[in-house]
Parts: structure tokens; C-alpha cells; sequence
């Protein structure tokens, strides 16, 4: 039985079960190799006996199966045949039952050619009891007739459809004495029954009896109260909403709440949905539109209408998302156009009205703060005046159509404000927004054409302009008598914040909506000329500005510079030389002024406007060299004074006036060579390439130029 259960585990290890086998015939005892032959002669024969039997159970299994194989085969083919006639006795019942179903319909229309007929001759009959009864009613009865007597609602269902029915057939009938009372008797009852209806219609909605609503709005389809009927409908649905102070909450609940009921009771529901939706748009939307908007107040008005057509805009938009039957967009935004219409006709003229007396308002505040009463501004000779006076300094910012006479300046104010252009560009933002929400398709990019035009006139003309016809007047001239005190580089460095600031608002919020249109090239043009003028003003200030910074320089120059800080006396060889005083000065003047141009300037108007100030006091300091003569303790000094000169310079960072100043540099060391050197030195690397016309006339301003016949050494 162990040997048997061994061979059953799963899984079976063929070796291990070896292993058990030899330890039991052994005892745990391996050296006896007789009892393990014969402990292993005697498992294989217990493994053959197991095996024929095992082999004999296979083929007792095998046979098994096969006969019940044979059986399953037996019966496969009898159910095939019993499918088979199945089949055929389906196809012939399919068959008849064609047969019998045209039969059928075709009784049925015979039937309903029959009924019909008699169903219409009995209605008719019906009919004419009735109107005969009307016809014999007597006058007296038709004077009293002031109420409708029925019991329940059926009846009044069923008097209803008769009454309908005769009305009909009473419009039909020629106007003379013997129908008359008669016709007024069925209409007097008609108005009678559809008001009973609308009441019972009235009282089934209160009662939420959808089933008899249905009934009702059924039977009243064919009266000509059924729009009473809706509108009934539509009031009570409003019944105890739009209670709080903000009404477009309630609205779409509302809608979708009443769509399911409008689903049930109305088999026009298109119509009846585009009405209740009419309905709350031209009557409560509308009234709450009148009350709260301020046409007094142009600021309240056209703040309250951007709200108020932002929240209608936002109801249709989630109405069409429910797409309700009868209520897609365009119908909605249709409604909405109605309802603001009167308002959306005046709003672009209120709108730029009110932008131009607010950007004034901020403008003249901003002035009365500064104590300053703006002046009118003369033009006279301006194109030619720029015309001679622009160079190579090009400032890249904006510009303006103005010019001032003898306004009042205070040292030091620029006139400028960043706070005043941001409270304008918010002030025309908020106006470019509403723009793009209250102005018809057709109109956005001339709206807001007009209110950029107002910006640009607002910031950049009535504040930037003027600011810069300001700065231009207190400029201090080129032939000062004082250290002048340069203001107008401050007013380039706000100008351009500004109009940084404007630009980004024109690209974000005035491009949008003028890209696409025809007013793009318009608009671009006009703040083209408008930034090009500035910049002509601009740079007018610039060459004034350097003018007047060249100006002291060369009064310092003038005024401070003697003829012995090159030429000292003979005997103070012992002195160790150094930059003169009169350099020192322009020194500290041409740093002072490079700090703030680098402050208010930048990018490439920084290098361009350094170039041409550096050039000019490379030229200025030239000049003033070629007026003194030098002996050897003179040269030393001004080595020195052009060495500081070229530091002072070197902080620009401008590679041409670094090389100006370095070959000026190399020119003073001429004053200071020996005779037999002056040649190789003339024609070292930094003064190859001069003309020697430029370097013959720096040798000449050596003392000994004559004395020492130092032309001799230059052939």
C-alpha cells in the first residue's frame, strides 16, 4: 500500500523514491548489497504487476468508450433527421401563415372600408342631434346662457370634442336669421368649454397630474386657446423662482426641470420649449436687465452692461449645451441681441466718450499733483529741425506730434509716470473688453481701431509727447558755463518702459482683434507713425543731450587746462608725473554721465548712442592735445591723462572706441621717444595704418621738434 501511494504523489521523484526504497530493505544500512538487488528484483516486479494491471483497466476504458461512442453516433443521426423534418414542417407552416396573414389584412381592410364609413355616418349623426338641438334652442335659453353645468371630467372631455367639432362646421355655414342663434349658442359654449379647460389645465399643473395635462393640451391643440394653454403653463412654471438677487442661478434648472413635463404633456414640444425659454428671456431677464442698469452713469452703465450680457452669454451658452428642442444658439444669441439692443446702439459712442474724459481726468490729476499747468503746444519747423539734427544715435521707442513754448519746468521732473500709463492702458484695456463682447461681429475691429486710436493719443501724444517736448526745452546748451545736469535720458528710459508696456497690451489685447480684418494695416500704420515721430523727438534729445555733455567737456578742457601741466619748468624732473586736473574732472564728468545713459538706456540703443559720445570726446580731447607743446616731463603727463582718458573709455565696452583711444595712446608715446626710435615707432602695429600726415602733426608738437630737426629722423 506504501508502495503503491508513493508511486500515486505529485509530483513523483523518481529518485527519491529509489533512495526510500533501498534505506527500508536496508534499514539505513547500505553495505549489504544482497538484500538491495533483491529488495530492488522485487519492486520491479511489483511495478510490472502494477503496470498489466494498470494496462488491463486501459483496455476495458478503451472498449467502454468506443461503444458509447457508436451510441452518441446513433443518436447524432437521428436528431439530424428529426431537424431535417423540422425544417420542412417549419417552412410549410411559414408558408401558410403568409397565407392566412394576407387573408387577414386583407379582411381587416375590408373591415375598416366598412367601419370607417359607418363610424363617420354615426359621428355626423351625432353631430346633427346636436346642432339640431342648437337650432331649436330659443332665444331666451341662448340670453342665460352664462354657465357650463358637467358633472365630471369626461363628459366635459366628450362635450369638448362635440363642440369643437360644430364649431368648425358652424364657420362654414352662410350668415342668415335661421343659423344665427344657432351659431352664436355653439360659440358661446365653445369659449366656454376651452375656459374650463384652461382652468382644469391650470388645476392639473398644480397638482403635478401629468396624465390629465396631457389629455387637456391634447384637446386644446384643436382650439384656438392653446396658446392661453401654454402661457398658463409657462406662468405657473415660474411660480415662486427668481426670487434672489441674482436670477440667471435659477434659469437653467429651471429649463431643464420644466423640458421633462414640456416632453409629456405637449406634442408640439419644440414649440412650447423655444416659448417658455422666449418667455423668461423677454420677460423677467429683460426686467432685470432695465432695473439694474444705470443710464445715467456712463462708468455704472457700461460696467453693469458688460456684466450683464457676460452672464447672458454664459446662459445661452450652457442652454444650447442641453440642447433643448427649439433652442439652439443662434435662437438664443438672436434673443439676446433683442433684449440689449437699444443699449448695444449707443454703447460704442458712450464707450469712447467716456474713455477720453477718463484718460483726461488722470492726465490732469497727474499734473495739478505736480503743481503744473500744461500749456498748448506750437509746431513750427519741426520736420527741417529734425531733419539737421538726427545722427547715428537711433533710440527704437515711440513717438509724438508736439512741441511746447516756455513751459514751466521743475530741475529734475520728467513729467513722466508709469502709474498714469498703467491707469490708462487699464482704464482702454477694460474698454477693449467690452469692446470685443458688446460690439456686433461686423463692427469689433473699427470699435477697437477707435479706442487704440484714444490710447495712442491718451499715453503716447497728451503724455509721452508732451513730456519729451518738456525735456527738449531744459536741455542745457552746448556752450553752458555750468556743470549741466541732463535730465532727458531719464525721460528716454520712462518713455520706453511705457511704451514696452503698451506694446504688450496692443499684442495681447487690441492684435486679437484686428488681425484678420482690414483695419490691421490702419491700425499698424497709425502706431507706426505716431512710435517714429516719438523716436524723431527722441533722438533729437539725444544730440542736444551729447551736445551739451561734449560742450562741458571742452570748457573743462578750456578752463582747466594750462599750458604748463605739459610744458613744466626745467628742474622739477624729480616729480613723478600724473593725470592733470583738468583731465580728473572730465574723467569723473564722462563716468557720471556713462552710468546714467547705461541706466536709462538698452540693448543696441545703449552701444549706438556710447559710440557716438565716445567719438566725439576722441575727437574733442584730440583737438584740445594739438594746442599745447610738449617736452619730455609734459609727454609723461599727458600719457597719463590720455591713459585715464582710455580706462574711463574701456568701461564702455565699445571694441572701435577702444582702438580710438589705444592709437591715441600710441600717438602721445611719439612725444616721448627718442629721435632714432620715432621712425620704428611711427611704424609699430597700432600706427601702420594712420596717415602720416596724422602722425607728422603729433611729432610736431614736441618742444624739441625743431631743435632736435626730428623730421631728419623720419625719412
Amino acid at each position: 500500500m506504501t508502495f503503491l501511494a508513493e508511486l500515486e504523489q505529485d509530483p513523483f521523484d523518481g529518485e527519491e523514491f529509489i533512495e526510500r526504497l533501498a534505506w527500508r530493505a536496508t534499514n539505513g544500512k547500505f553495505d549489504d548489497v544482497d538484500l538491495i538487488s533483491e529488495a530492488f528484483e522485487n519492486g520491479i516486479k511489483d511495478l510490472k504487476a502494477i503496470y498489466d494491471t494498470n494496462q488491463k483497466k486501459c483496455e476495458r476504458l478503451e472498449m467502454i468508450c468506443r461503444e458509447e461512442e457508436k451510441g452518441h453516433w446513433i443518436k447524432v443521426t437521428e436528431l439530424q433527421q428529426k431537424c431535417k423534418d423540422s425544417l420542412a414542417t417549419f417552412e410549410k407552416l411559414d408558408k401558410r401563415l403568409d397565407i392566412v396573414a394576407d387573408k387577414v389584412v386583407y379582411l381587416g381592410e375590408q373591415l375598416e372600408g366598412v367601419n370607417t364609413p359607418r363610424m363617420r355616418a354615426v359621428e355626423a349623426q351625432k353631430l346633427m342631434q346636436h346642432f339640431a338641438r342648437y337650432l331649436e334652442t330659443p332665444s331666451e335659453t341662448l340670453n342665460s346662457f352664462e354657465e357650463l353645468y358637467i358633472e365630471n371630467i369626461n363628459q366635459l372631455f366628450e362635450e369638448a370634442d362635440i363642440i369643437q367639432k360644430l364649431y368648425l362646421i358652424s364657420q362654414e355655414l352662410p350668415n342668415n336669421s335661421k343659423f344665427d342663434e344657432a351659431k352664436e349658442f355653439i360659440s358661446k359654449k365653445y369659449n366656454l368649454i376651452e375656459k374650463r379647460l384652461i382652468e382644469e389645465f391650470s388645476q392639473a399643473q398644480k397638482n403635478d397630474d401629468r396624465n390629465k395635462m396631457k389629455k387637456i393640451a391634447s384637446i386644446l391643440s384643436h382650439f384656438k386657446g392653446y396658446s392661453q394653454c401654454i402661457d398658463v403653463f409657462i406662468e405657473q412654471s415660474q411660480m415662486g423662482m427668481f426670487l434672489g438677487e441674482n436670477i440667471f442661478n435659477d434659469i437653467v434648472p429651471l429649463c431643464v426641470k420644466n423640458q421633462k413635463t414640456i416632453k409629456e404633456v405637449f406634442t408640439n414640444t419644440e414649440q412650447v420649449m423655444s416659448k417658455f425659454v422666449l418667455n423668461i428671456f423677454h420677460g423677467k431677464i429683460q426686467e432685470y436687465i432695465q432695473a439694474r442698469i444705470n443710464e445715467n452713469d456712463t462708468r455704472d452703465f457700461l460696467t453693469e452692461l458688460y456684466t450683464l450680457f457676460h452672464k447672458t452669454n454664459k446662459l445661452i451658452e450652457q442652454i444650447a449645451k442641453l440642447k433643448f428642442s427649439g433652442c439652439d444658439f443662434n435662437f438664443l444669441n438672436k434673443i439676446t441681441r433683442n433684449i440689449f439692443n437699444n443699449y448695444l446702439d449707443m454703447y460704442i459712442q458712450r464707450e469712447t466718450n467716456y474713455l477720453k474724459d477718463k484718460c483726461a481726468y488722470i492726465l490732469q490729476s497727474y499734473y495739478e499733483s505736480k503743481n503744473h499747468q500744461k500749456r498748448p503746444i506750437t509746431t513750427g519747423g519741426f520736420q527741417e529741425l529734425i531733419q539737421s539734427k538726427i545722427g547715428r544715435a537711433n533710440i527704437n521707442i515711440g513717438n509724438l506730434n508736439i512741441n511746447i513754448s516756455n513751459p514751466d519746468y521743475t530741475q529734475g521732473e520728467t513729467f513722466l509716470s508709469e502709474e498714469i500709463a498703467i491707469s490708462i492702458l487699464q482704464e482702454t484695456k477694460m474698454s477693449l473688453q467690452r469692446c470685443h463682447l458688446l460690439s456686433k461681429p461686423q463692427d469689433i475691429a473699427q470699435n477697437a481701431l477707435a479706442i487704440y486710436e484714444i490710447e495712442l493719443q491718451s499715453l503716447c501724444i497728451e503724455h509721452i509727447d508732451y513730456a519729451i517736448e518738456l525735456g527738449l526745452q531744459v536741455i542745457p546748451s552746448a556752450e553752458t558755463k555750468s556743470q549741466p545736469d541732463i535730465h532727458f535720458f531719464d525721460i528716454i528710459r520712462q518713455s520706453n518702459e511705457i511704451c514696452h508696456l503698451n506694446e504688450k497690451q496692443f499684442v495681447n489685447w487690441v492684435l486679437p482683434l484686428i488681425s484678420s480684418t482690414t483695419k490691421y494695416s490702419e491700425c499698424i500704420k497709425r502706431k507706426r507713425e505716431v512710435y517714429q515721430q516719438m523716436e524723431a523727438k527722441l533722438n533729437q534729445g539725444l544730440e542736444k543731450s551729447i551736445a551739451s555733455i561734449i560742450g562741458w567737456i571742452k570748457y573743462l578742457l578750456q578752463t582747466e587746462q594750462k599750458k604748463t601741466d605739459f610744458k613744466p619748468e626745467q628742474g622739477n624732473d624729480d616729480i613723478i608725473p600724473t593725470s592733470t586736473i583738468a583731465c580728473n574732472k572730465v574723467v569723473k564728468f564722462i563716468n557720471f554721465y556713462h552710468n546714467r545713459i547705461t541706466k536709462c538706456l538698452d540693448g543696441k540703443n545703449v552701444e549706438d548712442v556710447l559710440t557716438d559720445l565716445g567719438v566725439k570726446i576722441h575727437r574733442t580731447i584730440n583737438e584740445h592735445l594739438q594746442q599745447f607743446q610738449f617736452n619730455f616731463m609734459g609727454a609723461m603727463v599727458v600719457i597719463c591723462d590720455v591713459k585715464e582718458y582710455r580706462n574711463c573709455i574701456d568701461k564702455f565696452k565699445i571694441p572701435l572706441l577702444s582702438d580710438l583711444f589705444n592709437i591715441l595712446h600710441a600717438l602721445c608715446n611719439l612725444l616721448i621717444v627718442g629721435p632714432e626710435n620715432l621712425k620704428q615707432v611711427s611704424n609699430g602695429d597700432q600706427l601702420a595704418g594712420l596717415e602720416r600726415s596724422i602722425i607728422l602733426s603729433f611729432i610736431q608738437l614736441r618742444a624739441d621738434y625743431k631743435s632736435a630737426k626730428l623730421l631728419n629722423y623720419l625719412k
